[in-house]
């Protein structure tokens, strides 16, 4: 049996306008994900005894009807949270509409190595400010990071100083093609990391999960071993409404498909293998850290 599935990540549009090289999505297409659709996925799911919601993207922001999908999910008494890149003030605003509605709200910043690396303008600063702009009880800001010092991490934690924001962190995890076009090898972005995560220690108090979760990514970016079983409660709809085990899962089932086959394909053992990038984007909201 699969482990059975309490959430589920929902991909409300197969494109991004941020488009960073380091992006954890699994998906990338032109389109939204259709109200008819996300409804069907919304009553299959239901079925199984999924209870939560998470939004994400591309940019759930930008769907023309996001209102309508936060409220879909909670006539179907399902929570609803959304991870969102939203800067801009057509985005804040969309998200202000429905922060009232959602029980955890994400906003997505780089630190200055990475938005170099990935060639985005996603500050902390700027994230900080989106969250302000939100009515929500339970805001997060997750910081993807690389080439963090001393003086960008005392920044980054007077931001959050007070404001009751919690903090997860992701390091970059690039690619062997990637680490290759960069002339660095996998042990250079370990190292790297060593050293972002002694910066990061200095001004926040890392929880020993999130020091666990590094000793996993090191294990199995450094493991030729075949990966642990996905072992997931978090299930994942695409834009096109597929429903897959693990966002980068080989094995999926529409959600237009018979309800009993649905039932089947979620009531049977996961085949799907745990890798760095699924263990980075399956994590729940969480207080990795807090300033010191």
């Amino acid at each position: 049996m699969s482990t059975p599935a309490r959430t589920v990540l929902v991909s409300t549009a197969g494109h991004c306008e941020v488009a960073c090289s380091f992006c954890f999505r699994a998906d990338r297409a032109r389109g939204f994900l259709t109200t008819a659709t996300y409804t069907r996925a919304l009553s299959r799911l239901k079925e199984t005894g999924v209870e939560g919601v998470c939004l994400t993207g591309g940019e759930p922001t930008h769907h023309p009807d996001l209102r309508q999908l936060v409220r879909l999910a909670l006539q179907f008494g399902m929570a609803v949270s959304m991870v969102t890149s939203a800067r801009s003030e057509a985005e804040v605003t969309a998200l202000a509409e429905v922060g009232h509605l959602l029980t955890n709200v994400t906003v997505s910043a780089d630190s200055q190595g990475a938005m170099a690396l990935g060639r985005t303008t996603r500050t902390a600063a700027s994230a900080v400010a989106t969250l302000d702009a939100v009515d929500t009880s339970s805001k997060v800001l997750h910081l993807t990071y690389w080439d963090v010092d001393g003086e960008e991490a005392t920044q980054i934690a007077g931001l959050v100083a007070g404001k009751g924001i919690d903090v997860q962190l992701s390091p970059v995890l690039l690619s062997e093609d990637a680490l290759r076009r960069d002339g660095r090898s996998v042990q250079d972005s370990l190292m790297q990391r060593a050293r972002d995560t002694a910066a990061l220690g200095q001004h926040f108090r890392l929880s020993n999960g999130y020091r666990s979760y590094l000793d996993d990514l090191r294990r199995m970016q450094l493991s030729a071993e075949e990966s642990h079983p996905c072992r997931s409660a978090t299930l994942y709809v695409s834009a096109k409404g597929e429903v897959r085990h693990c966002p980068y899962g080989a094995s999926e089932i529409s959600v237009h498909a018979p309800r009993t086959e649905i039932r089947a394909f979620l009531d049977a053992r996961a085949t799907d293998r745990v890798v760095p990038d699924c263990a980075a984007i399956c994590r729940p909201a969480s207080r990795d850290c807090a300033a010191a």
